[in-house]
């Protein structure tokens, strides 16, 4: 007998209102949880199992290695473990199942790849590319500022709206994973290049008026830009700049705390800036500026 669909689920309705309302996780993110689940449950209907309540960890492993042989990455795979694991945390929390079978199954070891990052000439060239004499220009010319001046996330940059940005002050309000707020300082070139484009661009591209949601970037539609069209437009003023690396919102990310480690900047001031919760993600650029010190020294140390 397999576990009937209504307690299924009704257990996933729960288990995502948790997510949502107790750990204010993003949409995004419990989307992404949501396909982890369902690809478990979806596996589970191969086994005759009567409930959830049944689930041992020799059935999270037989998942795990089918996740594998599927040809599922090891990074894949660990997120759908992660997501297993908050699953099974929280039923056995609400006293839905007896124990935790996911308790003593460990993560399985990711090598972690170094983040692309631009170098501070590549972005010169960047931030430079656009024709700032079109109304389009001087909103993606403002944009590129901001995202270097920031290091926000491209789903942050998108929600970005004028009350947000405190001119006097000079820093913006972010909402970022979690919905958790933080405060980011802009910078003078940023400041100027937002002011230049709100005050003589973003009318222009505001042909409905009635349509303003007071989101800073906005299409001709009269709409904030989407995550996808901010991609294309760093893609397109990428190719301008002459920049041979596949250049994404993210890279933009990482060269504005790489930028900031090589010049001397704490670790602590930039996880907060990024808006990290945990400072070990912040550390993998402490690899980055490790490695590039490496490379110096191998090219220039006559012993080397």
């Amino acid at each position: 007998m397999q576990m009937e669909t209504s307690d299924t689920l009704f257990l996933i309705d729960a288990f995502f209102n948790y997510l949502k309302v107790e750990r204010g996780l993003s949409e995004n993110t419990i989307t992404s949880y949501a396909r982890d689940i369902h690809k478990f449950f979806d596996f589970l209907k191969t086994c005759r199992l009567k409930s959830v309540n049944s689930v041992k960890s020799s059935t999270i492993i037989s998942f795990m290695r089918s996740l594998r042989t599927s040809g599922l990455s090891v990074r894949s795979s660990s997120r759908n473990l992660s997501a297993l694991k908050t699953f099974f945390k929280f039923l056995s929390a609400e006293k839905f199942i007896d124990a935790d079978p996911t308790t003593d199954i460990d993560t399985p070891k990711m090598y972690q790849k170094l983040p692309t990052y631009l170098t501070e000439s590549d972005v010169e060239n960047l931030l430079n590319a656009p024709d700032v004499r079109t109304d389009a220009c001087l909103r993606d010319k403002a944009m590129l500022e901001v995202m270097y001046a920031t290091g926000l996330r491209v789903s942050e940059l998108t929600g970005l709206k004028l009350e947000n940005i405190d001119y006097n002050m000079g820093f913006i309000s972010v909402v970022g994973k979690g919905s958790k707020e933080r405060i980011v300082t802009l910078g003078d070139c940023a400041i100027r290049w937002v002011t230049e484009y709100t005050k003589n661009a973003r009318g222009s591209l505001l042909k409905n008026k009635l349509a303003d949601e007071g989101y800073i970037f906005i299409s001709a539609r009269s709409i904030r830009l989407s995550r996808v069209t901010v991609w294309k437009i760093i893609k397109k003023y990428a190719l301008l700049a002459g920049i041979d690396k596949n250049v994404t919102p993210h890279t933009i990310r990482h060269s504005f705390a790489t930028h900031l480690l090589e010049n001397n900047a704490d670790l602590r001031s930039v996880q907060l800036m990024l808006g990290h919760s945990d400072i070990s993600t912040t550390q993998i650029y402490t690899h980055i500026t490790s490695e590039r010190m490496k490379k110096v020294y191998v090219k220039f140390h006559p012993r080397a």
